[in-house]
Parts: structure tokens; sequence; C-alpha cells
């Protein structure tokens, strides 16, 4: 009775062994940055959002300049020159690109205004992508509308910015002391959805900058999809913030 079960096992055993090699045996997906900023005479064969393989060679004329962006960081290819893609990489920055992409939680959020966060280069920066950075009109992506942080540059002097409705139906203010960078918005007064539009004012008689929300359905999980998912909505402030934060030290 023991040999007919050894035999019906040895057809699953022998599937399984196939699978394995099987996956094994199966092409690697070949790594893609995404170009996030252009210029010279090459500039409109590298387009904002373009997706660059490894292997990919590209051919840049004197005055080219192409910013791609992948896990590896950042990196500014010149020309003249011919280059393959993946040559140009560094080591990782998905460690930088995690810090920077990491939401708060609800009980830091509450807890009021936190401090910056300084760079590489010794620049105080916006310590995390979701941060609606004050200083800069256009549109805002968000995942969580319910949990919204507002960072300013301007961090030597106590400040209080100004935030209206679209109609202006709805006001509230962010106040911030000096040397914090980031306070709360006051989601109950001004709540948001997608598409909403607020404006800004402050500090001081600075200029109202006009924000628009865009909201994303889920996190991409590296930077290149991260960028593209920026780029689709315009969220132009949140992709040079990506791009500054993960630069290569060499560039």
């Amino acid at each position: 009775m023991l040999m007919p079960m050894f035999w019906d096992r040895k057809p699953a055993r022998l599937a399984a062994m196939l699978a394995v090699a099987g996956a094994l045996a199966a092409p690697v997906a070949a790594l893609a940055g995404i170009v996030v900023a252009s210029s010279g005479p090459s500039a409109g064969e590298y387009p904002v959002g373009r997706k660059l393989e490894d292997a990919a060679r590209i051919s840049l004329k004197a005055g080219d300049a192409v910013t791609i962006l992948d896990s590896r960081g950042t990196r500014v290819l010149r020309g003249p020159a011919t280059l393959t893609v993946g040559s140009t990489g560094g080591p990782s920055r998905i460690s930088v690109f995690n810090t920077l992409t990491r939401r708060a939680s609800a009980s830091r959020v509450r807890t009021g205004a936190v401090r910056g966060a300084e760079s590489e280069i010794g620049k105080v920066i916006n310590p995390s992508l979701w941060n609606l950075d004050a200083s800069r009109a256009g549109t805002m992506c968000l995942l969580d509308r319910t949990q919204v942080q507002v960072w300013r540059p301007e961090w030597k002097s106590a400040a209080v910015y100004r935030i209206a409705s679209g109609d202006g139906a709805a006001q509230a203010t962010v106040t911030f002391k000096a040397r914090e960078t980031v306070g709360n918005w006051d989601v109950t007064m001004l709540p948001i959805s997608d598409g909403a539009a607020f404006t800004i004012a402050g500090p001081g008689d600075a200029p109202a900058r006009r924000v628009t929300f865009a909201l994303l359905d889920q996190a991409p999980g590296s930077p290149e999809d991260l960028a593209a998912a920026l780029i689709a909505k315009g969220c132009t402030a949140q992709l040079d913030l990506l791009s500054e934060t993960l630069a290569s030290p060499k560039n």
C-alpha cells in the first residue's frame, strides 16, 4: 500500500521542481529610470516623464543636460557624450527615499509643529514629501487628506500664514514659533478634497499663493514610480523636492 502513495507524490514533486527552475530561468526585468528634467538641443528627445532602461544608450549634444531619477538617486547627464544609462548610477539611495516619503503618525501630527531637517549639504529642507511647501504655488499631491502639515523655508523668526478656501468662505491660520518649520493644517476648518483649491498668504505682506490638491490612491513604492505619479498630477514642487533630496553626491 505504500508504493501507490510514493508514486502519487512524484508528479507533484516534479512539478514543483520545474516551477522553481522556471522562476530562476525567467528574465529579470530591466531597471529603469525616469527623466525629471531636460534642457538643450536634445530636450525634445528626452522629455520629462520618459523612462529609460539601464541598458539604454543616449547620445547628447553640447549644451544638453538630462536629469534621471531612480533608486540610485538623481544624476545629471551632460553632453556632448554617448552614455549607457545604467553606467551613470551610484549606490542605492532607497533609504533616503524611504525617509523622505515616510508619513508622520497621527499622534505626531497632533503635537503641533516640529523642526525641519538638514540635507547633506547643510541646507534646511522640507523633511517630508507629504508636507505642503507654503512658499510654493501649484498642485500638491496627498495620500491622506485628514493629516496635512505645512512646511515653511523661513525658519529664523516667528510667523503666521493665512489660509483661505478658494471662495474665501473658510479661513484658518498656521502659526510658527521661531526656528520651527512645520505646522498643522486645520482640516476641520479647511477640509481637503481632490481638486480643492486654497490660497496661502504670508509671512507678512508676501503675495498669496494658490494651491490645488490632488489625491493619490496609494504611495508608489519606488522613486521612479513616485516621480511618474507626481509628473502625471503636475505636482512640481514635490517632484523638485524628490529630485533634490535624492541627488547623487557626485552631482
